[in-house]
């Protein structure tokens, strides 16, 4: 299907569709600073995302006060690894100029490269701040699907990441996307023909952004559900590898506007899917097979007395209330080493089965193992 020449570059169509629309990337000037859809979009989609996690913190045994200071830190170290990713990959384009390096109002974030700095600096807070990496990991990712689904209309605005050509009912094209067609195909420094892309300017693209955004809120919605059934601490965040870098690897291979591994046709973000997918499936079949064989050895941290103790720690202190007594005489808590991810459960829930003095109204038995009222009976029955 053969599309016509679009001058305004504002505007974007769904021909098959018959949609039509006119979206000027500034959404307002406040002072006369223009503030962008593309920023509002990804904010609003970081708020939801917040707005939800922290509204399911206990399901997972996490005190939302110590979680918010993971996340605040989270939130910055993503933004940065977002930015440095895609700086990374397009040096060329940047290495002059440390006010372009900082401006993201236009776009030239790498979800990737957000992901993996959200996740460093936030296991670092979470050292600091004594919470469980897993567990925080898992219901961090259902965050971060949220924010990939809503995140993604900002692209829709920008008109950016569309793919190649295509015929399909949902094809998609603008004047920003042709205009762009155009200067990367037909001058010899444009992206596209440097990797040998044939876009044509007449035809419908693929809606990358639009794939995306359906799949990841698909992905929010069953692996909430799934999260209430999960069986061990970073199951969900290895089932959000899986499904995002299935996706990933699709898609990725589809776009125009793809980073790219030096200067072969091998696209990073495509490469690294793949690689995340596949290890995310191992991991959780050889997790699969060890759980069958000691299933104790992967307690919930929700269901532990130290998950439990925190939480109700924070709710005492919130309503001003004394922190002692708040789990039974715990005069020990100063041994309980938070940081030994293998050792907590066993110094906050020890096995005191050894440890039980009878009670003073037992009478012990003999050593041959017969309590002494039998022998007491049985005589008198001789008798």
């Amino acid at each position: 299907m053969t599309v016509d020449r679009i001058y305004d570059q504002n505007e974007i169509r769904f021909p098959k569709l018959g949609w039509v629309f006119h979206i000027d990337r500034t959404a307002f000037t406040v002072f006369g600073v223009d503030i962008q859809w593309y920023g509002i979009i990804i904010t609003t989609g970081l708020l939801l995302a917040m707005i939800y996690c922290f509204s399911k913190m206990k399901r997972f045994g996490i005190d939302t006060d110590r979680a918010l200071d993971v996340a605040i830190v989270g939130i910055i170290g993503g933004l940065i690894g977002a930015r440095l990713y895609y700086v990374a990959f397009r040096w060329d384009e940047y290495k002059g100029s440390l006010k372009e390096i900082i401006n993201t109002r236009g776009g030239g974030l790498a979800i990737y490269g957000g992901i993996i700095g959200a996740i460093a600096l936030g296991y670092i807070t979470c050292r600091f701040r004594k919470v469980r990496a897993l567990p925080m990991l898992d219901v961090t990712v259902l965050g971060f699907l949220i924010g990939q689904g809503i995140g993604r209309w900002g692209n829709f605005v920008n008109q950016e990441a569309f793919g190649t050509n295509t015929n399909s009912f949902f094809g998609m094209t603008g004047g920003t996307i042709q205009n762009r067609i155009l200067n990367e195909t037909s001058f010899l420094d444009g992206d596209m023909h440097a990797h040998g892309l044939e876009v044509a300017v007449d035809k419908m693209v693929h809606p990358c952004f639009l794939y995306e955004s359906v799949w990841c809120l698909l992905g929010f919605v069953i692996l909430s559900w799934y999260s209430k059934r999960r069986k061990y601490d970073g199951q969900i965040f290895l089932m959000y590898l899986t499904w995002y870098g299935a996706e990933r690897t699709f898609v990725e291979g589809l776009r125009t506007d793809s980073l790219y591994i030096g200067s072969s046709n091998l696209r990073v973000s495509q490469v690294l899917s793949a690689i995340v997918c596949i290890a995310s499936i191992v991991i959780q079949v050889i997790i699969f097979f060890r759980r069958r064989r000691d299933p104790e050895a992967f307690v919930l941290y929700a269901n532990t007395e130290e998950s439990h103790k925190l939480i109700e720690e924070s709710r005492r202190k919130r309503m001003g209330m004394p922190p002692e007594d708040i789990m039974g005489d715990d005069d020990d808590d100063d041994d309980i080493n938070y940081d030994d991810d293998d050792d907590d459960y066993d110094n906050i829930i020890g096995d005191d089965d050894e440890d039980e003095e009878p009670d003073d109204d037992e009478v012990p038995a003999d050593e041959d193992g017969v309590d002494d009222n039998e022998n007491d009976e049985a005589d008198k029955e001789d008798e």
